[in-house]
């Protein structure tokens, strides 16, 4: 770019329109001290965005007005345009688009100053990009003003650089580079207080959802309560009204009743003023029987009692008889074995006469082996007494309880016979009260009984059930609360995720990171080792794509401790001849292979250094947005697969819940 022309208008001391041609080649302003030179100088740097009124040497910046004099009033308005040659296309892409360019700079009195480029309106970092992208600008050291030159041979190595900066026209690389910088820190705090934010949404997310199922839950309930308190009002209405209709039907036949009981109770009362002289003789007899009938209940219950104590008694004496039998079992084979021993004893005792007779040289030994035999043949002897003792006693007891069987028999027959009596008599007294049943009323009786002991043993077990029932689901509930709310954080967190998938693509063409998908662990290498090439897209339209070649020819080989990085990735085959030259070691390792690659390939680490073919190494770094991308995909795959198994879980518990609930209603009524 190249400047043409300056034009001034109420700029200090140009109160009238002045424009100053800049010619190719050397231009310069001669004149006295005062004529305005180095006004000229402040309106270029005030145009190319100063923003220092100390520097316009003025108190504000309002004093670059013309202030009047003498005989010229003063103006409110100062406005000062430059124009540029664009032929080479230097300027920023915002402002390629034509070869002439006019930059502009109006102020108004308190009203502030705007920037126009080429009649459009622009930001003032706009116009100090542009002529810094031009080496120069309002502070550029290419202003040379005076006093400057000492300033810069005087300079720190900080303001050197600046000077340096300018010269190779990089400044405003520098101004754009800070720039980003600060929209970053400020994106990085938007993104924390994001993250707060949805935290504390994720919060108050889980609360009104719980509220929502309260709420809903009472609707339900409250319409229930309002249908049945509806239909309950409408029964009873209907009731109130059947019962009023039958009241009044009733009225009627009572008061017909009445009149034929009124009839009847004086034909009564005349029949009962005749039957009145022979009811003593009655009462009477009833007094009698009822007496006789009192006896006899006395003696059937004391004849039960008995019958129930020898019942008793016979069993006892059954069991003492069985045990005596088999205490006489016993003393019979104690004594079949004494005699069996002494039988033995005694063939023993023969033998050894014998061999005393034959062997007198073992004499001794046969003597002491026959004081053994002779001390073992006391031994059963005496066994042979108590046992034969033994014997007596339990013959002796056994004769007592036989006769004890036999009196306890003829006890129980004889109440036995008893009873039979009793019962006869009270059939008979039965029958003349009146033919009542005794006998059938007391089967109904015992019936009755064994029927309430049975409703209590049902309503003690189902008790027992209603009881477990409530508490198998009390300890279900809990567990189905918190799997509902583990599904529920998993299903908020895929949301999330989703949405920031969905919202990081492009609508009409998609990076080609969208349709990749990385091994766990490896997302980091694959963002550092294909970088900002993963933005282009697979779209064969797309101004920047990913183009298929076909399958590669003469591909070399990664060195053998690397481990191409396209086994750990599935992405399109557009992708694949990238994949393959890109290799997988250990951090420790990196340095050592890069001598042996080929061109065009790179070796990676899963924490993201990088060594290139052509010597360039980067150490790992903060995570590159592809590599969070590709790791939230990740991510996402592994919630799902936890949804889908928390759903299933949480589904098994609801089923398991509902079917406790049921058990819990069943065993209510059953216990009701």
């Amino acid at each position: 770019m190249k400047f043409e022309k300056l034009r001034i208008v109420g700029f200090k001391t140009f109160v009238d329109p002045t424009e100053f041609m800049i010619e190719p080649g050397l231009t310069g302003v001669v004149g006295p001290n005062g004529c305005g030179k180095s006004n000229l100088v402040e309106a270029l740097r005030w145009v190319m965005g100063e923003t220092s009124f100390k520097s316009m040497r003025a108190s504000a910046m309002d004093d670059v007005i013309f202030n009047g004099s003498g005989g010229r009033p003063a103006r409110n308005t100062a406005e000062v345009s430059l124009f540029l040659d664009n032929g080479s296309r230097t300027a920023p892409a915002i402002f390629n688009d034509a070869e002439k360019l006019e930059v502009s700079r109006r102020i108004e009195r308190e009203e502030g100053s705007t920037y126009r480029i080429n009649t459009r309106e622009a930001r003032a970092r706009d116009v100090q990009l542009l002529f810094a992208d031009a080496a120069t600008g309002a502070r550029s050291p290419a202003m040379v003003r005076q006093g400057q030159i000492g300033e810069i041979i005087s300079a720190k190595p900080q303001a050197r650089r600046r000077i340096l900066e300018d010269a190779a026209g990089i400044a405003g690389l520098y101004s754009r580079r800070h720039e980003a910088e600060l929209r970053l820190k400020a994106t990085e705090e938007n993104l924390i207080r994001v993250e707060d934010v949805l935290r504390h949404l994720d919060g108050q997310v889980e609360s009104l959802g719980k509220q929502a199922k309260q709420a809903v839950r009472y609707r339900e309930i409250a319409g229930h309560i309002r249908r049945a308190e509806a239909l309950l009002l409408h029964l009873a209405v209907l009731d109130a009204r059947t019962q009023l209709q039958a009241a009044e039907r009733q009225f009627e036949i009572d008061t017909r009743a009445v009149a034929e009981r009124t009839r009847l109770q004086g034909e009564a009362a005349r029949a009962f003023a005749v039957a009145e002289h022979g009811i003593q003789p009655l009462r009477e007899e009833e007094a009698r029987r009822a007496a006789a009938l009192q006896r006899l209940q006395i003696a059937r219950e004391q004849i039960d009692a008995e019958e129930r104590r020898a019942k008793t008694r016979f069993q006892e004496l059954s069991e003492r008889l069985k045990e005596l039998d088999r205490d006489r079992e016993r003393g019979q084979q104690t004594m079949e074995d004494a005699n069996r021993s002494l039988s033995a004893l005694s063939e023993e005792d023969a033998r050894l006469t014998d061999l005393a007779a034959t062997d007198a040289g073992g004499r001794p030994a046969a003597a002491q082996h026959l004081a053994h035999v002779e001390a073992d043949l006391t031994k059963a002897e005496q066994a042979l007494a108590d046992s034969q003792g033994a014997l007596a006693d339990l013959t002796a007891r056994r004769g007592a309880s036989e006769r004890a069987v036999r009196e306890a028999a003829e006890r129980l027959a004889r109440a036995e016979s008893q009873l039979a009596q009793a019962d006869r008599e009270i059939v008979a007294i039965g029958e003349a009260a009146g033919g009542v049943d005794l006998v059938a009323l007391r089967k109904r009786f015992a019936e009755a009984a064994e029927a309430l002991g049975s409703a209590e043993s049902t309503t003690v077990s189902a008790e027992t059930r209603l009881t477990a029932a409530r508490e198998a689901e009390g300890k279900a509930r809990p567990r189905l609360s918190e799997a509902e709310r583990d599904s529920q954080r998993l299903e908020t967190e895929i949301r999330t995720l989703k949405k920031l998938l969905e919202g990081a693509g492009g609508d009409l063409w998609p990076p080609v990171l969208d349709e990749i998908t990385v091994g766990k662990g490896y997302e980091i290498a694959l963002g550092a080792a294909m970088g900002d090439d993963l933005d282009a897209s697979s779209n064969a339209t797309a101004p920047t794509h990913w183009a298929v070649l076909g399958g590669p020819v003469g591909e070399p080989a990664l060195p053998p401790q690397a481990e191409p990085l396209s086994s750990h990735v599935n992405a399109p085959p557009a992708l694949a001849l990238r994949l393959a030259q890109i290799g997988v070691v250990h951090r420790s390792e990196g340095a050592a292979l890069r001598r042996l690659l080929k061109p065009g390939q790179r070796l990676v680490s899963r924490e993201g250094d990088i060594w290139r073919w052509d010597g360039f190494t980067s150490a790992a770094e903060a995570p590159s947005p592809a590599a969070r991308r590709l790791a939230e995909k990740n991510r996402l795959g592994e919630l799902e697969t936890s949804a889908a198994a928390a759903r299933g879980i949480m589904t098994t518990l609801r089923t398991e819940t509902e079917q406790l609930n049921q058990n819990v209603r069943l065993a209510t009524t059953a216990e009701q």
